[in-house]
């Protein structure tokens, strides 16, 4: 009988898995600076969850959607 910690993804699809998740982070990140760039990173944060939510299981907001909020705050992505 197996365990099921043995049931997972394989290596090809968990980079794939990755893979995609970090383009749905960049379009979020994209969108939010073209909108937001030099507001206060609160409106950046907001403004990324809004648009990351939906788009993963289980979401929640963490110290890497602020450090882009800030960086999107500072103008780097604009």
């Amino acid at each position: 009988m197996s365990a099921i910690d043995d049931v997972t993804w394989n290596d090809e699809a968990r980079d794939k898995i990755l893979t995609d998740a970090d383009r749905v982070l960049q379009e979020a990140v994209t969108a939010v600076a073209a909108e937001k760039s030099g507001a206060p990173w609160e409106e950046s944060f907001q403004a990324l969850n809004e648009r990351l939510k939906d788009r993963f299981i289980d979401y929640e907001p963490g110290p890497d959607v602020r450090k882009y909020a800030e960086a999107i705050e500072r103008g780097d992505y604009s």
